[in-house]
């Protein structure tokens, strides 16, 4: 799938998107703007907002309004938001194959570009000219579901007993969340029929899922092109659907050994990173994440057979497709 081209057909209705997101993170300051500038360069395949411009138009017969925009725009800030506080919480030195803000100006400076990227995220949305206050609830939840997210699989971290109702659990909160805000925040600014809110709703929170997923497939893939070394979740004690599922395959007695050692990792931990490395692959693991995978894809896919046919419907279906193949 070519990203580009979706933004291209797309067309002012991107451009207006892409401008709220400058936009709103421009400033005087030339310590912050410099960093914000920085930050829009490594923007990645912002999925997020195109995701919701996508739903907008598939939703209002290729209509989408100034509030589509402010929104799409309103889920990258937050998205970029939740990076930076994350590099934070994780010691991340690399994302997306570039050094991160923490690892290049501390801590303190992530921890304060990220608040302000959240403000300047609420902001384009309490700017929106229906001042819906749904959506305004919605992002203020989907917020709450990301800090949540974040603490749970720290709580989980620490006890070394995540299942697979806690890995979804997590995954919906830290990931699924924001495609679910960005979908319905979509749908109400066209005034989509409330079945149709339902159907992408269904969709994002499947794809969302799919999403974190495949990122977690990645940890134990070092083929892949992530800009980051294998088993870094292992090394910091998050137990993801590879090794679930690697759990499920081997037997209780292997799955309690290696519960051990994710416990006690600061022991010898690149022994024992190895050691998982090679237990998930002995057992499976990404094969049985990747049916968990494709479960969610084709969800996403079926939820969105009430849409009337259009370019924008056939795009949000490659994007689920693109979800499950992505290789960085």
């Amino acid at each position: 799938m070519n990203i580009n081209e979706i933004k291209k057909y797309l067309g002012e209705d991107w451009k207006k998107t892409e401008g709220y997101i400058s936009g709103a993170v421009k400033c005087e300051i030339g310590l912050l703007d410099s960093t914000n500038r920085l930050i829009l360069s490594h923007s990645g395949k912002q999925l997020r907002p195109l995701l919701s411009v996508l739903v907008a138009r598939a939703c209002s017969g290729g209509k989408a309004t100034d509030d589509s925009c402010r929104y799409a725009a309103g889920t990258e800030l937050l998205h970029n938001a939740t990076l930076l506080h994350d590099d934070v919480a994780d010691d991340s030195d690399q994302r997306r194959g570039a050094p991160t803000i923490r690892a290049m100006m501390g801590p303190t400076v992530s921890v304060l570009i990220g608040d302000y990227w959240l403000v300047k995220a609420m902001e384009l949305i309490l700017d929106a000219d229906t001042k819906n206050d749904r959506v305004i609830r919605m992002f203020s939840k989907t917020l709450s579901d990301l800090a949540e997210g974040e603490l749970l699989q720290l709580q989980k971290a620490q006890s070394g007993d995540t299942d697979e109702t806690d890995y979804t659990k997590i995954i919906f909160s830290k990931t699924a969340s924001l495609f679910e805000a960005a979908a319905l925040a979509a749908a109400i600014s066209v005034e989509a029929s409330a079945q149709i809110e339902e159907a992408v709703k269904d969709y994002a929170v499947s794809l969302g899922l799919a999403f974190q997923i495949k990122d977690d497939i990645f940890d134990y893939s070092p083929e892949m092109k992530t800009g980051k070394p294998a088993g870094v979740d292992i090394l910091e004690q998050k137990i993801t659907l590879p090794l679930l599922g690697a759990f499920a395959n081997a037997g209780k007695e292997a799955e309690m050994s290696i519960r051990r050692k994710i416990i006690n990792i600061a022991d010898n931990p690149d022994g024992i990173r190895d050691e998982i490395l090679s237990f998930v692959r002995e057992n499976d693991g990404l094969g049985y994440a990747r049916k968990v995978l494709d479960k969610y894809i084709e969800k996403a896919v079926s939820a969105l057979e009430i849409l009337r046919e259009s370019p924008e419907k056939e795009y949000l279906k490659e994007l689920a497709y693109f979800t499950g193949q992505r290789q960085s």
